[in-house]
């Protein structure tokens, strides 16, 4: 990590000084103490060993991001079955997520308990912290609210993936199961995905692989894609995880 610090001031001159981590795929997603939708959250401890899906949104009662969280309601168990628990985030305080709740279950047609807590950021301490912030997007205050970040943290607490995307554009978060599939896939096997690659689908060896080694860690078989070049670099094997 490296900080700096920024200052965010308001329309009524108050200022936010906080150092800002460059989180960088590998490093060590920081632990964090915050009050949620669902209660004062301790995060290694709530993430214990799984993975997990951490998603700011710009603010609460608003039309995509209403329609973004409460899909999440309807896949959570897309979700579970991967042991990926969710978490999201944005600048209101706990009890605005609380009044917004109703609102997002009865967008998506989901009742009961909702099934992941939204953490309360009001003070911006994390949003800046992780470099959630879209400068474009101010609250009423002149306050810049959070972009919709993706952040896929492992059971080792390692980033392995980060997406921002700006407030006007909704997530599609079959791209984001789709690439916890890949994270999971390669995080244990000696492959990685191709273009457009869902479960199921053909892998590619890792070039790092000698070709005397392949049969025997692939035992399904390979096949090399012939090239103008004549280099048998295109080397494709069954999914080893079906």
């Amino acid at each position: 990590f490296f900080s700096v610090t920024r200052h965010i001031t308001n329309k009524r001159c108050t200022s936010l000084s906080i150092s800002i981590m460059a989180l960088k795929l590998g490093d060590t997603f920081p632990d964090f103490e915050k009050q949620t939708s669902d209660g004062p959250i301790k995060f290694y401890d709530w993430l214990g060993d799984s993975w997990a899906m951490f998603c700011s949104h710009p603010d609460d009662f608003t039309p995509v991001c209403t329609t973004e969280l409460g899909l999440l309601t309807s896949i959570a168990p897309e979700f579970e079955k991967r042991n990926v628990k969710i978490i999201a985030l944005s600048c209101n305080d706990e009890e605005s997520h609380k009044k917004w709740i109703p609102d997002v279950q009865a967008h998506a047609g989901t009742e009961g308990k909702f099934p992941y807590p939204i953490i309360a950021d009001p003070e911006r301490d994390l949003a800046v912290k992780f470099g959630m912030l879209d400068p474009v997007e101010k609250d009423a205050a002149g306050m810049p609210m959070t972009c919709r970040a993706v952040f896929i943290i492992g059971p080792d607490k390692k980033l392995k993936l980060s997406i921002l995307y700006p407030a006007s554009t909704g997530r599609n978060f079959d791209e984001v199961l789709r690439v916890i599939d890949s994270l999971q896939l390669t995080a244990y096997k000696k492959v990685a995905t191709p273009v457009n690659w869902s479960k199921g689908k053909e892998c590619m060896v890792l070039p790092s692989i000698k070709q005397e080694d392949v049969a025997g860690l692939f035992p399904k078989g390979h096949r090399i894609e012939n090239l103008p070049s004549g280099k048998g670099y295109l080397r494709f094997t069954p999914d080893p995880s079906e």
